[in-house]
């Protein structure tokens, strides 16, 4: 058996606040601290959840109880750079890096209280589907010109 080895990518760098169009303010929890003192690499991807989810109530582009359609995570993903800690508060940039007809791909920067670079940051992919069949549907011309406003 041969295996060959695969060049991998250059390690992304930390991303500045400049490049966000929108933030939301995520407390961290005592809960959210692992054994190590830090907040534990899972809830980065939480904090990523919230933050869009919050944006997306805050635009009125989703009501998670009533809306018939609803954005489902198809896919995710981090870069960690510096710690975060409880007590603190998250600032969580957003922007929308691709917005195709049933799916947006953000890029969510988490910084440390007013920190100019990321403490992490990663992809977040959201399709569009409707509620009850959850297959995709279209993002309606409403809600695109809001996520447009995240744009790069």
């Amino acid at each position: 058996m041969n295996i060959t080895a695969h060049p991998q990518a250059a390690r992304p760098e930390p991303l500045n606040r400049f490049e966000f169009k929108a933030f939301q303010h995520i407390p961290t929890r005592w809960m959210d601290v692992d054994i190590y003192g830090h907040v534990n690499n899972v809830q980065y991807l939480s904090f990523f959840d919230t933050a869009v989810n919050s944006w997306y109530v805050d635009k009125k582009l989703l009501d998670p109880l009533k809306s018939p359609e609803i954005f489902l995570v198809v896919e995710t993903g981090c870069h960690y750079f510096a710690e975060l800690t409880f007590p603190a508060i998250i600032s969580a940039g957003l922007k929308v890096e691709k917005l195709g007809s049933t799916s947006v791909i953000f890029r969510v920067g988490l910084f440390a209280g007013e920190s100019e670079t990321t403490a992490a940051h990663g992809r977040f992919v959201h399709v569009h589907v409707a509620r009850e069949t959850r297959r995709p549907c279209p993002i309606p011309d409403w809600k695109r010109g809001i996520l447009e406003g995240l744009t790069a």
